[in-house]
């Protein structure tokens, strides 16, 4: 079981991550969006996104900078493992309570919205429970290992995530990690195994196109000609 959670899983999620953009750029080009319903209700939404997409985006840099980045490093630049175990703790905690937050806004207007909820699919109930499963997950994971200097994750998680590049997962350093932490780390797996097909493969769409596309030239109209135009009689003289 060590195994296939920590060796072949992870490799799994990334298979059906790629397999499912392929075929969503073949063939669901129109669909490859997050079906935007501001059409229905904007006052909630200006809130509610906001909120989440930038809590997801701290929760997706903590995570970033806590497993791709080894902990000699950080010890290098004079950041002790204490510091940094209160700054994740702090910095994560309001990233997570401000992506959860957004979340649950979501789902309330999905839920007391009558057009919104009819345009809601079973992909994107199952995203927005997995989603809210893995966020709340790592938060209570934190949060019951919050004392002391906590359970340091850059010495068994870390380097097993790192190993999974070299294609040579280092499947032991997962054996003594805590219950909650390998709870989060497998539903953090089926979500990257979900991106694509759901509402969330619009994270991988970027308009490069725009670096790169003609300017729009405005041209301002002559100030006398701004208003209503006086009527006149007969034919009037073209201009160059």
């Amino acid at each position: 079981m060590s195994t296939f959670l920590w060796g072949a899983l992870p490799y799994l999620s990334f298979v059906l991550l790629v397999a499912g953009l392929f075929w969503r750029h073949r063939y669901d080009k129109f669909g490859w969006t997050t079906r935007s319903s501001q059409v229905y209700e904007s006052k909630l939404l200006n809130i509610a996104s906001p909120a989440f997409h930038y809590g997801i985006l701290f929760v997706l840099a903590g995570h970033l900078v806590g497993l791709f980045v080894p902990e000699s490093w950080t010890h290098s630049a004079g950041i002790s493992e204490h510091v940094y175990h209160l700054f994740s703790l702090y910095g994560g905690t309001a990233a997570g309570v401000l992506a959860v937050g957004g979340i649950l806004l979501l789902l309330y207007r999905r839920r007391t919205n009558a057009p919104v909820f009819r345009a809601t699919t079973v992909n994107d109930k199952l995203m927005y429970v997995v989603l809210l499963a893995a966020i709340a997950m790592g938060m209570v994971a934190k949060l019951t290992h919050a004392a002391g200097d906590g359970y340091n994750y850059r010495q068994s998680i870390a380097p097993w995530a790192r190993s999974l590049f070299t294609l040579q997962p280092k499947t032991e350093l997962m054996t003594g990690v805590p219950v909650l932490y390998q709870v989060h780390a497998v539903i953090g797996m089926a979500l990257i195994a979900l991106v694509p097909y759901t509402r969330l493969v619009h994270m991988f769409s970027a308009p490069v196109q725009y670096l790169f596309r003609p300017y729009v030239v405005y041209r301002s109209r002559d100030p006398r000609e701004l208003g209503p135009r006086p009527e006149r009689r007969g034919w009037e003289r073209t201009g160059s």
